[in-house]
């Protein structure tokens, strides 16, 4: 195929999955990309004549390619998710099932619909306005059958009063960078930096990969949290952008493991050995659940451990229940009703026994 400059021009059309490409340089009437699309064709130029010069010898893997993933928050100035100041971005998707989870709207990688009672003015605009015939009206609120919706988000759309709301949008990488760089003087200042969290970031291992490194090319310090049950290939795609794990230890015993999260420990326990010989810096985690881990046992075992493997960092989260109204919005019952707080002298004593292991332990109370 000839260009309109005489040069012979061959095209390969590359079909990326998932993947958008933003940028790349044209040349005659034949360099471009389909952008902004879900599946994306990209045509490579060869060219022979004038046009090959300014193309440089230009590769596919050199365009600009900005990866969508699925995302539920971005939350700035926090200081409980890793060192100074930093960007949490929460993405979507778990393979855990937590009885105490208090994000329980990450567990899907899609997207999904909340419905806040307490602000529905009973309207019935959803109701009318569903495609799918899947919001009813109750005495007290409106329904939605989960198996119907194909989430549209027309219903939400037309809640002018807020009641419904999403869970979950697709970001690209660079929009999420965006975000991330409006605090780079604080994460400066303060040692701060950005920190992956959910849900579990290796449900998206691509899309964390690049993330983490675009945060690295950036000079921002970056940071995971992780339920530690992944491949170890996807913990792989990520470890070249990473500086910290944030390492969460739920349960050592694993059938009681597999009782309260849906899935045993072995895998986890197999990474969090792998992360430290990797050379990582890892901090554990303990979610603190009174009748499942916030006993002397548990305490004990996490701290051999981490004493076998190094690791000398711990903190200690509380059991607190900021989350239940997501399941009332999401119309799944709360398991955990009844269940009260950890006090602060078993706090102290679990704090005194990791310490006897030469563990450094951090509190972070949110009650």
């Amino acid at each position: 195929m000839a260009n309109s400059y005489g040069g012979e021009v061959s095209l390969a059309a590359n079909v990326v999955a998932g993947v958008n490409v933003v940028g790349t340089e044209e040349c005659c009437e034949f360099g471009y990309v389909a952008v902004n699309a879900i599946m994306v064709i990209v045509f490579s130029v060869e060219i022979e004549g004038c046009c090959r010069e300014s193309l440089n010898g230009m590769r596919m893997e050199e365009l600009v390619m900005d990866r969508v993933g699925t995302i539920f928050n971005i939350q700035r100035f926090s200081v409980q998710d890793g060192p100074g100041i930093r960007t949490l971005v929460f993405l979507k998707g778990c393979p855990l099932t937590c009885l105490w989870c208090c994000n329980p709207e990450s567990r899907g990688v899609k997207p999904d619909i909340l419905f806040r009672k307490m602000k529905c003015l009973g309207c019935d605009r959803c109701v009318g306005n569903c495609p799918k015939g899947a919001i009813r009206s109750v005495e007290g609120g409106r329904v939605i059958d989960r198996e119907k919706c194909d989430l549209c988000m027309e219903c939400v759309r037309k809640c002018y009063a807020g009641a419904l709301e999403t869970a979950g949008e697709e970001k690209s990488v660079t929009e999420i960078l965006e975000e991330v760089l409006k605090d780079w003087q604080f994460y400066g200042n303060s040692g701060g930096g950005v920190t992956l969290s959910g849900g579990e970031p290796l449900m998206q291992p691509e899309f964390t990969a690049e993330i983490l490194r675009e945060c690295k090319m950036n000079g921002i310090h970056t940071a995971i949290e992780t339920c530690g049950y992944a491949r170890w290939e996807d913990y792989e795609k990520v470890l070249g952008g990473l500086d910290l794990v944030l390492f969460d230890l739920k349960q050592m015993d694993s059938k009681m493991h597999q009782k309260v999260t849906g899935v045993p420990n072995e895998r986890i326990l197999e990474n969090l050995e792998k992360l430290v010989r990797a050379g990582k810096q890892v901090i554990v985690r303990l979610p603190l659940i009174p009748g499942i881990n916030a006993h002397r046992e548990h305490i004990e075992r996490v701290g051999k451990c981490c004493q076998e493997l190094s690791i000398a960092q711990a903190h200690l989260l509380p059991y607190h229940k900021l989350g239940v109204q997501k399941y009332e919005a999401l119309g799944i019952a709360y398991p955990l009703e009844e269940l009260g707080a950890v006090s602060d002298e078993e706090l102290e004593e679990f704090r005194g026994i990791l310490e006897g292991y030469g563990i450094t332990v951090t509190i972070y109370n949110h009650s």
